[in-house]
């Protein structure tokens, strides 16, 4: 059998996940304007379809991980792209249970793809290019969130839902012909051993720091606004202000103005992601993180300030970047206290699962508000949560972590 590079593996396994991940994202605009054709009762409904297959990784995670070094690598990308495959398929047919039944099987699916892919990165990469290998996969999969976005909406808007859906079923199929050509069958053979030789042993003390306390409950509101309340509400606050725009002769509606939004962040994300980070080791995490959460705060406020349109997509497009910006720096700084502790990898376990779980709690908490507050209030609520972690994480404490950064 041919030898294939590790560099070419982790392109292929990024692909497979960008193919697999087409149909959920395209319920992230399609869903909140066509909840009807889906044969839903409320919008509550949606914000819990949204969230059950975060909630469902939670509790996976441990287990694919036991799964995964018993059977290898290949297998679990297989088991991955036919659930995807049967999960999108079904986003064509009607009926609350039937729905829920299949966002729970596309959580198993991402458990196995995301654990599947961090498997593979850790055997195939060297330390020396372990953090390139891991931006390249993470710039490449986020394709599937552009995709899925653009032409989920725009199957959904001018063919209806059943189409969009039969289009990327069939289109993640094509991620089967990539585990064959280039994943190998076992790639997890080596993980074990970089385990054994750190000599890590969990610490009693470790989730009563402070520092560790505050990191976690930091992620876990940051994912809640940005992954949860912000993108699975954003097509229908666009829909409450313009339903309608005409660029040109072309008339665009609110899905596609919603997937437009949210595509601009997956086009600059693989390139810009790299640049924060260097920013944030240049002028030091906090002060970026602080910045950052304030600039947010304030355009979260400004979506309902009356702005003229250019102004008001304008702020959509900031928040956009604060979330760039937000979720690199919070990821370093979860980094940095776990390369102060004993078990790192506890850490980052427990961070991962925060996130998430911030994730699914936030459609819930949206739909929910929408319905009994309305969207203003939401918003205004947004931007005071994160006025409130940007002055906490603005106060200085005399005793940190090792890993803390100023």
């Amino acid at each position: 059998m041919r030898e294939i590079s590790g560099r070419r593996q982790v392109i292929a396994v990024a692909l497979i996940t960008a193919l697999c991940m087409l149909g959920d994202s395209m319920l992230y605009v399609v869903l909140p304007l066509y909840w009807k054709e889906a044969g839903l009762d409320s919008l509550w409904e949606v914000g819990v379809l949204l969230s059950i297959n975060r909630l469902i990784r939670v509790p996976l995670g441990p287990l694919v991980g036991k799964w995964y070094e018993r059977t290898g690598g290949r297998a679990g990308l297989v088991v991955a792209v036919i659930l995807a495959f049967v999960t999108t398929l079904s986003y064509g047919f009607q009926g609350f249970w039937l729905w829920l039944a299949m966002r729970s099987l596309w959580g198993v699916a991402w458990t196995f793809l995301r654990l599947g892919a961090y498997s593979l990165i850790v055997t195939v990469a060297e330390r020396h290019n372990r953090g390139q290998l891991m931006g390249l996969y993470n710039g490449l999969y986020r394709l599937g969130s552009l995709g899925g976005m653009l032409a989920g909406a725009l199957f959904a808007t001018w063919y209806g839902l059943l189409p969009a859906a039969l289009v990327l079923a069939c289109c993640s199929l094509v991620a089967l012909v990539l585990v064959f050509l280039f994943i190998r069958p076992s790639f997890t053979n080596q993980t074990a051993v970089d385990v054994e030789e750190t000599g890590a042993s969990p610490s009693r003390s470790l989730w009563r720091q402070a520092s560790i306390q505050k990191t976690m409950l930091t992620a876990l509101l940051v994912t809640m606004v940005y992954q949860g309340m912000f993108a699975s509400t954003l097509s229908r606050l666009i829909e409450q202000r313009t339903p309608l725009l005409v660029l040109g002769g072309l008339v665009l509606g609110a899905a596609v103005l919603s997937s437009l939004a949210q595509g601009v962040r997956w086009c600059w994300e693989p390139w810009a992601a790299p640049v924060v980070g260097r920013l944030a080791d240049r002028y030091g995490r906090r002060k970026m993180f602080v910045a950052t959460l304030l600039t947010g705060s304030l355009l979260f406020a400004c979506i309902q300030g009356g702005l003229p349109l250019e102004a008001w997509l304008a702020v959509l497009l900031g928040i956009q970047l604060t979330a760039t910006i937000i979720t690199t720096v919070m990821d370093t700084l979860a980094a940095d206290e776990a390369a102060g502790q004993t078990n790192s990898t506890a850490v980052m376990t427990c961070y991962s699962v925060i996130t998430d779980l911030g994730a699914a709690l936030g459609p819930l908490i949206a739909f929910w508000l929408d319905e009994h507050a309305g969207l203003p209030v939401m918003y205004l609520g947004l931007s005071i949560a994160l006025f409130l972690i940007a002055l906490s994480w603005s106060v200085r404490r005399g005793q940190g972590s090792q890993g803390s950064v100023p």
